[in-house]
């Protein structure tokens, strides 16, 4: 028996694998931009809300395929689904490294986040659907395992790239890495992409579709290999239970989600979805080089700081997948939120108290390519906020040259404690790793009834994503209007409000089944 039950773990863990590398994919098409974005803006002439439209672009589509991917995946199944959004993928990392121009590039990201899209829904609900629930939350938490790993590999990958554009050796100068060396990190993704696609040819359908689908005997066949044979007995009867009785029975649709007996769950899902997104995270993850240099460290240290902060994300995204079973969903996002709003505080607390003077040994150690004679008229002047410092760039040297060179200016005036920035920043994406980032998708696996939950999930990921669309368009926006200090505050103010929200709503989930917890929830 004791066999058995470990056979039936690695087929559990190894299926949930793979069908997780779809958050990988997710992860790196999503942050890889992040080291683009110095690039194009220069390349393509582009404005800050074209800049925010190259970046966002991913996340409009993303909510369009969250929108489709669940009814779509209720109907077909879910691994067509996921074996579309590899092969989306794919074509995306090709045609936006060859993109000629910025609507092609936008029209290529727009294509990759169809796959986002996708496989952000389906993959947790697929493992969700096949995980035991004793080990559920861990399992769906691989998903947003897969997506920091992608995501810190996204930056390590554009950090060597840009390092290795400065290289001398034959094969770096053939590949043209220097020159190239944005289309270079789009491009680099086609590979996981095309191995993601031929791994999901190796994992089956769901059980719990195909049981919704009136295929008793093949989710059985699949069961079989996880389950000893009274235990699927028993979970088949449950499952069709839920499938057949008055609060799940008949054919699913959107107006299933606001009956009366939806409203608690609704509520929750919807707080959570636009609260993972509002309280900034991929605002820092998609430019994160750019929040670095406004500190003042210059282009390759902003860089290698990205790496950390993937790093971090990666390590608090363990630590939360050991603890998601022990001490719960509640706790990790009382803390994490809590951790959060703190994080942004000290952030803008930090660039308030900057200041920006360029005295004559700043203005000589500026490169050559800067106009450096028309800053003589605000040598030594003492600005105490980056939007003053910043127009006054532009009105001397022109948007394009101060744009150009934004980096090396500030990082030549700047008066700020970098560690605080810094340390404060880590510990805002631990907090969120931690909490929002794996316990959000784990919720949304876990709230919604067996026979809706394509539609629910698409529904609250359909916000999610909206709200993470609209934080990725205004952001360099926010930073040339508003200013780092307020921008970072707002974030801080969002976190405190979905604290209480999640003190006062949100019920304990560990360690019941799916439909244990309808019967408790929907009513």
């Amino acid at each position: 028996m004791s066999k058995f039950v470990s056979s039936a773990m690695f087929q559990i863990t190894y299926i949930s694998f793979i069908v997780a590398l779809g958050g990988f994919l997710m992860g790196f098409d999503a942050s890889v931009i992040s080291g683009v974005v110095k690039f194009i803006e220069p390349e393509f002439n582009l404005s800050k809300i074209e800049l925010g439209w190259a970046v966002a672009s991913l996340s409009l589509t993303a909510t369009l395929a969250m929108m489709l991917s669940g009814p779509i995946a209720d109907k077909y199944g879910r691994k067509p689904v996921l074996k579309a959004a590899a092969l989306l993928f794919l074509v995306s990392a090709v045609l936006s490294a060859l993109a000629p121009s910025f609507i092609t590039l936008v029209i290529a990201r727009m294509l990759g986040g169809l796959g986002v899209g996708a496989a952000l829904i389906i993959a947790p609900m697929y493992i969700a659907e096949l995980a035991p629930a004793k080990y559920r939350g861990r399992l769906v938490s691989l998903n947003q395992l897969n997506i920091v790993v992608g995501i810190t590999v996204a930056f390590f990958s554009n950090y060597l790239i840009l390092s290795m554009g400065s290289s001398e050796q034959t094969w770096v100068q053939n590949l043209n890495i220097n020159e190239w060396n944005w289309r270079w990190m789009l491009g680099i993704e086609a590979v996981p992409a095309l191995l993601y696609f031929i791994a999901l040819m190796f994992v089956p359908e769901s059980p719990r579709w195909l049981l919704l689908k009136g295929r008793d005997q093949d989710a059985r066949q699949v069961m079989s290999k996880t389950l000893a044979e009274q235990e699927m007995e028993t979970e088949i009867a449950n499952i069709k239970e839920t499938l057949t009785s008055g609060q799940s029975g008949g054919s699913s649709s959107i107006k299933d989600l606001f009956k009366p007996a939806m409203k608690l769950v609704l509520v929750i899902g919807v707080c959570v979805a636009i609260l993972q997104q509002i309280t900034g995270i991929n605002a820092v993850f998609f430019y994160a080089p750019m929040i670095f240099e406004q500190t003042g460290f210059g282009t390759d240290a902003s860089f290698m700081q990205a790496v950390f902060v993937g790093i971090t994300n990666l390590i608090f995204t363990i630590l939360a997948i050991a603890l998601i079973d022990r001490i719960g969903r509640k706790a990790l996002l009382v803390f994490g939120v809590g951790g959060i709003a703190l994080c942004m505080f000290l952030l803008s607390f930090s660039f308030h108290q900057a200041t920006y003077q360029l005295d004559q040994q700043a203005i000589d150690q500026l490169p050559d390519t800067i106009s450096t004679a028309r800053l003589a008229p605000i040598q030594d002047t003492l600005f105490d906020n980056d939007l003053s410092y910043k127009a006054q760039m532009v009105e001397l040297l022109g948007k394009q040259e101060a744009q150009e060179h934004e980096s090396a200016l500030i990082a030549a005036a700047i008066n700020i404690n970098q560690q605080v920035v810094l340390y404060s920043l880590l510990g805002f994406v631990a907090c969120f790793a931690i909490s929002l980032g794996p316990v959000m998708w784990v919720l949304f696996s876990e709230l919604f009834p067996n026979r809706i939950r394509g539609i629910a999930i698409s529904f609250v990921g359909l916000i999610n994503s909206a709200t993470s669309f609209l934080v990725q368009l205004v952001f360099p926006w926010e930073l040339a209007t508003l200013g780092v200090t307020l921008t970072f505050a707002i974030y801080g103010g969002f976190a405190l409000i979905g604290l209480g929200i999640i003190m006062s709503l949100l019920p304990e989930t560990k360690g019941k089944s799916l439909e244990e917890l309808e019967a408790t929830l929907v009513r």
